[in-house]
């Protein structure tokens, strides 16, 4: 074949013939790293789609994903891909009432599921979707119909001309995925994204991002969420070994196993790994506590290009030798890219990440966007702190008259999936999409997002307040894991906190403060006197008018489980407000 793919999957033909390599995708298996070389990839995802084309599935059905990271999540994408299907991934950790949406949406005729717990989520919505024909699992679970069925009826029965005709049909503009959006408000909405747009993204990408065959990455964020899968389809095109982590709990051994170069993350993981380690130094004594908190300092107070100048070099090549080489050995000692995404990521985390040799490279995009607009990269003058780097090569931006970031270019979606009244609402004729993002441009050449549009609130007042601003200067606190920031239409700011309860730990044992649950040390007099002091020292950074007067500790994490975080671990706003609508009235009573 030509070795210029210009549809999705054309890249495991083109892995094949370029890499050829032993270690295409990997997962654990019984405690073992069982490896899934180019020729298995390719024989192994035809074979799938042989199997659902004998299942009666034609080229445009819909079929969906939930399961965690595996190597069958990406061995059933491209099987669906290469008989002209559409992958409609689904988050695992949704409600049974939005599975029942976005499946009746989409009108899913086939579901994939990773495990147990997900199949008995959904196999008591089959008969409320019409269209649901079948539920196979990668897991061996009761009841579950075997995912290998599929596999062995395609070897069984391969019909490679059906496949290669519905590939043929395919064009680079059609409808290659839908990915719905988390649905912070009212229901997902479905994301159309072609070939096209997904490919503008590999080849924006490839001059900024150079990772070859040498590369490996973990992969732990959703694949669901476009972010990770382009990214693992970036990997096909440049022959990195995809290795799938066992788990959030489990990353941390993983990352010593597997010796990646590249791990995709969000801010949030970064902010914990970054607290875990402050935690750890502060339990240090003496010299040893004295020489990482220097470290510490002066890697916070990085500048790129050498700017901090030779002596502050010199001390940092120390710092890097005695304490930073811990960090390093810690994310397996190989670490050269960490690309974050998602979500606003503090500059602090970038500085310190990258004075300890393991840069950060932060992009920001939307699903819409499919999903990178733009990207601190690589290149020379390619990196800006405080910035999401350079807009990508096919991307044009511009502001709107109120700030407002809007992008055009191959990478917008083709639309909302049934909803053209609402693709309406942000794609204008001339084919500009609007972000809901407010930002600015550094030095003439690095797009900055100052807030989200819509996040903005007025108080009582007058005064606008951009919430996601002041929430990242507040969790710079060490005992500061979440914090929103409420108050439209009151007179003043406020805050729901939610503490770093490790940190905390930490703090109160120094304190002499006892306690015997989380709930009663969020709650200790102490305590709160603490986070006062906190948030009077971050407060000092903002106006008079933005100030938080007043606040609130919960007594447990916010999560995805719990409803207050995305899959992402952004924060779901209203979700918050109307849980705790009785603590919001006590501080506004």
């Amino acid at each position: 074949m030509d070795l210029k793919p210009t549809r999705l999957f054309e890249l495991a033909e083109y892995n094949r013939q370029k890499f050829n390599k032993n270690d295409v995708l990997a997962g654990k298996e019984d405690g073992v790293w069982r490896k899934y070389s180019a020729e298995e990839y390719v024989s192994m995802s035809n074979s799938i789609g042989y199997g659902l084309l004998n299942l009666g599935i034609e080229r445009g059905d819909k079929i969906s994903i939930v399961s965690q990271n595996r190597p069958e999540w990406n061995l059933a994408d491209m099987g669906i891909n290469k008989i002209g299907a559409i992958n409609v991934p689904i988050y695992p950790n949704i409600t049974s009432a939005d599975y029942e949406y976005i499946l009746n949406d989409a009108g899913v005729k086939v579901l994939f599921v990773g495990s147990e717990e997900i199949y008995e989520k959904v196999h008591m919505l089959i008969d409320k979707v019409e269209t649901l024909e079948a539920i196979y699992s990668f897991d061996e679970v009761e009841g579950a119909k075997d995912w290998h069925e599929i596999i062995e009826d395609g070897l069984a029965n391969p019909q490679a001309s059906k496949m290669k005709a519905n590939q043929l049909e395919v064009k680079s503009s059609d409808l290659f995925t839908l990915i719905y959006t988390s649905g912070t408000t009212g229901n997902p909405k479905g994301v159309m994204l072609s070939h096209d747009n997904l490919f503008s993204q590999l080849e924006g990408l490839k001059d900024a991002l150079p990772l070859n065959e040498t590369d490996r990455a973990i992969s732990f964020l959703p694949l669901c969420h476009v972010f990770e899968r382009v990214v693992e389809y970036y990997y096909l095109f440049k022959g990195t070994s995809i290795y799938y982590a066992e788990g959030i709990e489990q990353i941390g051994d993983n990352l010593k196993e597997i010796n990646p170069t590249v791990m995709p993350t969000v801010p949030r993981l970064l902010e914990k790994v970054y607290d875990k380690i402050v935690a750890k130094g502060s339990e240090l004594t003496g010299i040893k506590k004295g020489l990482f908190f220097w470290a510490l300092n002066l890697g916070l107070r990085h500048e790129l290009d050498g700017k901090n100048g030779g002596c502050y070099e010199f001390q940092l090549k120390i710092a890097n030798k005695l304490i930073f080489n811990k960090w390093r050995e810690a994310v397996g000692g190989n670490m050269k890219y960490i690309f974050s995404g998602a979500a606003a990521l503090q500059p602090r985390l970038a500085r310190v990440f990258t004075a300890a040799q393991m840069p950060i490279y932060e992009g920001y995009g939307l699903s819409e966007t499919s999903p990178v607009i733009a990207v601190n990269n690589t290149l020379p003058k390619g990196k800006c702190y405080g910035t999401v780097g350079k807009v990508i090569k096919g991307v044009e931006v511009k502001f709107g008259n109120d700030g407002e970031i809007l992008c055009k270019g191959h990478n917008i979606m083709m639309g909302y999936y049934n909803k053209p009244e609402l693709t309406n609402e942000v794609i204008d004729k001339n084919g500009w999409f609007a972000t809901g993002d407010i930002g600015e441009m550094v030095e003439g050449v690095y797009l900055k997002i100052t807030h989200r549009k819509k996040e903005i609130f007025k108080t009582s007042g007058g005064k606008y307040i951009a919430p996601q601003v002041m929430e990242n200067k507040f969790k710079e606190s060490r005992i500061i894991e979440q914090i929103m920031v409420v108050g439209e239409n009151e007179k003043m700011p406020a805050a729901f906190i939610v503490p770093e309860f490790e940190a905390l730990k930490i703090w109160c044992k120094l304190h002499n403060i006892s306690y015997t649950s989380n709930e009663e040390m969020s709650q200790h007099t102490k305590v709160l006197e603490k986070f006062q002091n906190e948030i009077n020292h971050y407060n000092e950074q903002f106006a008079p008018y933005e100030r938080v007067k007043k606040f609130a500790v919960m007594k447990e994490p916010w999560s995805i489980d719990g409803g207050e975080l995305t899959a992402t671990l952004k924060l779901k706003r209203k979700p918050v407000m109307e849980k705790y609508q009785h603590l919001y009235k006590e501080i506004y009573k």
